[in-house]
């Protein structure tokens, strides 16, 4: 039972090695096919041999069939001539032999033989013998010669045997000199005594001349025996052989004569080969055909089916051979290049691979691993026990701990998905997987994390703080509130301080991004600086700064907060070398005078700090309900805007600009006003910065460039129209196309148009709007440069861009006439414009004494008060009516 149990295991071990190896079934099918073709070949050819035999017996047992019948029928009308010569002889009623001897001795006798004889062909015809063997007369020959038969066998065996009737025996013939076989029947009187014997003879030829005509084929041999085993006849003819006796030998070769029927195989006593032997013994005499093949001669068809059957089969099998060996050739060439592949593959792995088998042991082990610990290939390979690993990594310093424990562990969850990052000594972070494997054991990975965890980390923080400042963000900050407002049910007040830099925008787009990012990392330093360590400080976005200020809710020391802010930031910035002074709005909301909803109270400080820059910038506001009204009512307004101009509120009106030389209107500045349907005109210093932020001055501004053309038009052709274009406007890139559109539409000479343009739209990328200048001054229109000297680098505008005009800034138009005004400032401006071939205008004249002295300074134009402020269409067309009348 126990060696059962264990060759049951060692099977079941074997058929495990062997699944996963088609190319090992793959063998074994083949050389199990091989095998099928060679056996089903050899019985195959083992059955065609049996047939062979069979179809020799049965063709042998048919010849003899055929051989007993004839001889049956031919021996039987022998003895009925026999039997009728003896009748007639015993019928006569002689008694002694000499009696027998003198009557049967006679001529008359002679004819009764010949004439019972005539139809038979024998070797000496019947012949009738004495009781002393002499013969007395015979059907061929009369008289008869000398001869006596009284030494031959049958002679005696008849005259000593009364029981004996008939002999048959080949002797040498004494009448033909040649071998016959002797058919003899005794004569006998009344009471049985011995009268003589009436013998025939037969010649072997005449049997062999029909045994012949059966025609058995090579190696066969028919021949007449006597039942006591005398051969009487053969062919094929062996002469030393007739009269032999072969009743002796095996029992096979015995029962020849004994029985009926035979159908046997036996080694012939003739020539020693094996025949196959079919023999019957004759009805009516002790006569046997016998009838032979040797198995040579039988299985001869049989050998040329074997050989054909047998090259069929070599060759199938040799194709077959070859077949497994190019099957075997390419699945291991392409198991060693997929191999190859596997080790390549593994070997530039990331990740260290080790697999180890149910048993513990290492199955596959990659070089990253061996790379990743410092450890040597003589330990760490494949049949390596999992502890003597580990352990070969605590002596060389690459593990650190208990190492019977730590394998412990793994084994005890090999079952189970195991995952854990440890640090190295080396300060390495390394990921550790172990994953069951399907047969048994476990696939363990180690990955250095340690990039991809530092990465993580760093991707955590830019996901919180401020990548330019490293402030927190506004997603920390909102976590922080939310701490916040869940602790004000404490007792714990704080406040949300919202900051927006004044005109950095300006300093963004003049000094170029560098600077502006320098400038907020510098603001952010200040603020650090004037908060304490409770209290967070955090990055909105763009120019937007928060402070949480924790643990207070008082509005002096918020106040307080805020102004030491303001003078933080007011200090001038060395940014890249530049000293820029710079400014902020302030908002603050307290929780929970203001709300204890986040949301809530982040609205409100966004309202207070929009409530401090509508009311000039530079300051600060505390919130006040108030401010979410006038909120509100911007979003009405915005809401309104957007549809004035589908329900036509928009009007265009214009101011003249008047040449201050002549004294006479040269063109008109096109200005928009919205008549609202409720509030009636609104000023344009209320929807405009409504307009910009919300983009609608695109479109609006779009309109009015249309509707200014489209009334130019109909004016005096001396006369010029001024249309502002927005920074929106400008930055479309389409620009040109769509003032060509309004040129087309109205019909307006190009020269007529004048484009004023301010320094904001040109800051951002000179190149850029260069090319666009470029492709207006392509146009025909002219360009102004508005508001001249509010900006940061106005002075060089005037080198790098085409300008046709300047429009001096009001503010420096003002004070002009008063101590200590301008004059220097316009008359510079003027100068610099005339050197380039450019007009100045003046905006914003208001009295003579201003419109005296820039006619004393140069300037070429003027608009404002002074002459008329900006009318609508209809009466402008009155004023150049009555201008063109005076003239």
């Amino acid at each position: 039972m126990g060696a059962s149990i264990r060759w049951t295991a060692r099977l079941r071990a074997l058929l495990r090695r062997w699944q996963g190896a088609p190319l090992t079934w793959l063998i074994v099918g083949g050389f199990v096919l091989m095998a099928a073709m060679a056996i089903g070949t050899a019985l195959t050819v083992d059955r065609f041999r049996q047939n062979a035999i069979e179809s020799g017996r049965d063709h042998l047992e048919s010849s003899v069939r055929l051989l007993a019948r004839h001889f049956d029928r031919e021996f039987e009308d022998f003895a009925v001539l026999q039997k009728s010569i003896v009748t007639e002889l015993e019928s006569r009623g002689i008694e002694s032999a000499d009696v027998f001897r003198s009557e049967m001795g006679t001529l008359a006798v002679h004819e009764v033989l010949r004439a019972k004889a005539s139809g038979w062909t024998d070797v000496a015809g019947a012949n009738l013998f004495d009781s002393g063997g002499m013969l007395i007369n015979s059907s061929r020959r009369w008289p008869v010669a000398d001869i006596s038969v009284a030494d031959r066998g049958y002679f005696r065996r008849l005259q000593n045997d009364p029981a004996a009737q008939e002999e048959i025996e080949v002797v040498q013939g004494r009448l033909g000199n040649r071998p016959a076989i002797v058919l003899a029947r005794r004569v006998s009187g009344p009471h049985g005594q011995f009268l003589g014997i009436v013998a025939r003879a037969i010649a072997p030829e005449q049997l062999e001349s029909f045994f012949a005509s059966v025609g058995l084929g090579e190696e066969s041999s028919i021949a007449m025996h006597h039942q006591n085993g005398q051969l009487l006849a053969r062919i094929p003819r062996v002469d030393a052989m007739v009269g032999q006796n072969f009743r002796k030998g095996t029992p096979e070769q015995i029962a020849v004569f004994q029985r009926t029927f035979v159908s046997t195989q036996l080694a012939s006593p003739i020539d020693g080969k094996d025949r196959i032997v079919a023999s019957r013994l004759l009805t009516g005499v002790p006569l046997v055909v016998v009838a032979t093949k040797s198995l040579d001669a039988a299985l001869a068809t049989w050998r040329t089916q074997t050989k054909f059957f047998v090259t069929i089969a070599v060759l199938s099998i040799s194709l077959l051979v070859l077949t497994l060996f190019l099957i075997f050739r390419q699945v291991t060439h392409r198991l060693s290049l997929e191999k190859q592949r596997l080790d390549t593959a593994m070997n530039t792995m990331t990740q260290g691979l080790l697999m180890f088998d149910r048993h513990e042991r290492l199955i596959v082990c990659n070089r990253r691993y061996i790379e990743m610990y410092g450890l040597s290939t003589d330990v760490v390979k494949p049949g390596a026990w999992f502890r003597d690993v580990i352990q070969h990594r605590h002596d060389t310093g690459s593990f650190h701990g208990d190492v019977e424990s730590y394998c412990d562990d793994v084994l005890s969850n090999v079952g189970r998905t195991q995952s854990a990052v440890v640090e190295t000594a080396d300060g390495r972070l390394i990921e550790i997987k172990n994953q069951p494997a399907a047969a048994g054991g476990w696939l363990a990975t180690h990955e250095d994390v340690t990039d991809r965890i530092r990465a993580d980390e760093r991707i955590a923080h830019m996901a919180h703080y401020d990548a330019l400042t490293d402030l927190p963000n506004r997603v920390l900050m909102r976590g922080h509130l939310e701490r916040r407002v869940a602790e004000l049910g404490e007792g714990k007040p704080f406040a949300i301080l919202y900051i927006d830099v004044d005109e950095f925008k300006g300093v963004n787009d003049s000094l170029g991004h560098e600077v502006g990012d320098e400038l907020l990392r510098q603001v952010a330093n200040r603020l650090r600086a004037c908060v304490g360590g409770n209290d967070l400080v955090a990055r909105l976005g763009g120019d937007e700064f928060a402070i949480v200020k924790a643990g207070t809710s008082d509005q002096a020391e918020l106040t307080a907060l805020a102004e030491n802010i303001l003078a933080a930031l007011r200090a001038p910035v060395d940014c890249k070398g530049q000293e820029i002074p710079t400014d902020a709005s302030i908002g603050i909301a307290i929780a929970p005078d203001h709300g204890d909803n986040l949301d809530d109270l982040l609205k409100c400080a966004d309202l207070a700090m929009y409530a401090a820059k509508s009311e000039g910038r530079r300051t600060y506001r505390i919130f006040a309900p108030e401010y979410d009204a006038k909120a509100k009512q911007r979003r009405q307004l915005e809401l309104d805007l957007r549809q004035a101009l589908l329900r036509g509120e928009f009007e265009v009106h214009y101011q003249p600009l008047v040449d201050l030389a002549a004294n006479v209107v040269t063109g008109c500045e096109a200005l928009l006003r919205w008549r609202h349907p409720q509030r009636g005109m609104i000023s344009p210093a209320d929807f405009i910065p409504v307009a910009e932020d919300t983009g609608l001055i695109g479109e609006i501004g779009e309109w009015v460039l249309r509707q200014a053309c489209l009334e130019a038009a109909s004016w005096p052709g001396q006369i010029h129209i001024a249309v502002n274009v927005s920074p929106l406007q400008f930055r479309s890139r389409t620009l040109a196309l769509k003032v060509a559109a309004a040129l087309a539409e109205s019909g307006l000479a190009p020269g007529r148009l004048e484009l004023e343009i301010t320094e904001t739209v040109l800051i951002r990328d000179d190149e850029e709007a260069l090319t666009i200048l470029q492709q207006l001054r392509e146009l025909g229109v002219r360009i102004a440069l508005d508001d001249f000297g509010t900006g940061y680098s106005s002075l060089s505008y005037l080198h790098r861009f085409p300008f046709d005009k300047i429009k001096i800034d009001r503010s420096f138009i003002s004070d002009i006439g008063e101590p200590e005004d301008s004059s220097p400032i316009v008359q510079a401006v003027v100068h610099m414009a005339a050197a380039r071939h450019m007009a100045t205008t003046a905006e914003g004249v208001e009295t003579e004494a201003q419109r005296e002295v820039l006619r004393q300074l140069g300037c070429s134009q003027m608009q404002g008060w002074l002459f008329s402020p900006a009318v609508p269409a209809a009466k402008l067309k009155q004023l150049l009516a009555a201008q063109a009348a005076a003239a």
